[in-house]
């Protein structure tokens, strides 16, 4: 395996939901440019098979590797984690890179006559999920000594932090709300060497996707947009992720930049 030059060989990224979708695109892309990975990510025992299969072809690179399966959303879990993660990193090792790819949230209308409508507490577990703990994380790996003098943030967002989408709602805040979380952490961590961005990619086909309901046709109306005719892939967002922890988008900060092949152009 090549050496990213931009990679040292202490050099680990932690990827919070990353045994799936965008987050194991984002595993297997780093590993493959010398990255150490760590991946937090909750799932059930009858995934596991699937799990460990792509989790060694990871390993199968050559690179360190740490999985925890429990929820990174819950504040004991997070200590533990990171104390494991304390003892296991030795010898100069940082985390360089943190990758935000959290996918928990309620996808009900506001609205329904079956009356299956979103309630306080399903905003609540959505936007603790899918924005708060960013900074959760960030604000503890800091804590903890952990991270590299140049670290990068990134988290995943969608067009829905600016648009109204059926059933959408509690995910649209929890959006919104990581884009606001991530320009204050690129503005006030900025002192510490610290950059933080989104990556807005277009619609994936990911296990997230078929969770919103009616998704053939959010699916189908991607697939008209789009000027490439075809669905953003995991890797393309992946890919994204990598250039920005290279040492030319050292000065990318603060911002959400789009990966989507020009769907969102109509």
């Amino acid at each position: 395996m090549a050496k990213d030059p931009d990679s040292g060989r202490n050099d680990w990224a932690i990827i919070l939901g990353g045994s799936t979708g965008l987050g194991l695109a984002t595993a297997r892309k780093l590993a493959s440019h010398g990255y150490s990975i760590i991946v937090v990510h909750r799932d059930r025992k009858a995934h596991t098979p699937q799990i460990e299969s792509d989790f060694a072809s990871i390993t199968a690179l050559g690179i360190g590797f740490l999985s925890y399966n429990v929820d990174a959303t819950l504040a004991d879990k997070r200590a533990e984690v990171i104390r494991n993660i304390s003892q296991s990193l030795v010898g100069g090792a940082k985390i360089r890179v943190l990758v935000h790819s959290i996918a928990k949230g309620n996808l009900k209308p506001m609205y329904s006559q079956q009356g299956r409508e979103l309630e306080h507490q399903d905003f609540q577990i959505t936007i603790n999920a899918m924005a708060l703990s960013l900074y959760d994380w960030t604000r503890e790996l800091l804590k903890a000594g952990l991270f590299h003098e140049d670290t990068r943030i990134i988290s995943f967002t969608s067009e829905g932090s600016t648009r109204a989408l059926p059933n959408y709602a509690a995910v649209s805040a929890a959006k919104a709300s990581l884009e606001a979380i991530t320009r204050s952490i690129a503005l006030e961590f900025a002192p510490l060497g610290i950059k933080a961005n989104c990556i807005q990619a277009g619609v994936t086909e990911t296990a997230s996707l078929a969770m919103i309901p009616d998704y053939e046709k959010i699916r189908e109306h991607a697939l008209k947009r789009n000027p490439h005719g075809r669905l953003t892939c995991p890797e393309d967002v992946a890919n994204v992720v990598y250039l920005l922890s290279r040492e030319e988008a050292r000065w990318i900060t603060g911002t959400v930049i789009r990966a989507d092949g020009g769907e969102s152009l109509m």
